[in-house]
């Protein structure tokens, strides 16, 4: 069984028991979150498709841990001009386990 489903304006198709990065969501180490914006679920062939969520399903996660992403280098240059800016970003995850999927 797996679904797709909206965290924090992102898509993932997940399963139970994975472990997932997604963009900071709100809440503490260990607390359970629920996503309502499931997509599309599949159980033994069976799918079904929102328009645009399906109608009662939903998706309960837990909060593993806040943390950043690897840094990534931003480099800008014109070349002849005597040009050139580096910039770096680090961007702050959070990693969620999926506990169940409800239809």
């Amino acid at each position: 069984m797996y679904a797709i489903v909206d965290i924090a304006g992102q898509q993932f198709k997940v399963q139970k028991d994975q472990k997932v990065y997604v963009h900071r969501i709100e809440g503490e180490e260990g607390a359970n979150v629920e996503f309502n914006n499931v997509m599309l679920t599949a159980d033994d062939g069976k799918v079904k498709v929102g328009t645009p969520v399906v109608d009662g399903a939903k998706v309960t996660a837990k909060i593993l841990s806040h943390m950043r992403a690897e840094k990534i280098l931003v480099f800008k240059k014109k070349r002849r001009k005597g040009y050139q800016k580096c910039n770096g970003h680090r961007q702050y995850m959070t990693q969620i386990q999926i506990e169940n999927i409800s239809l």
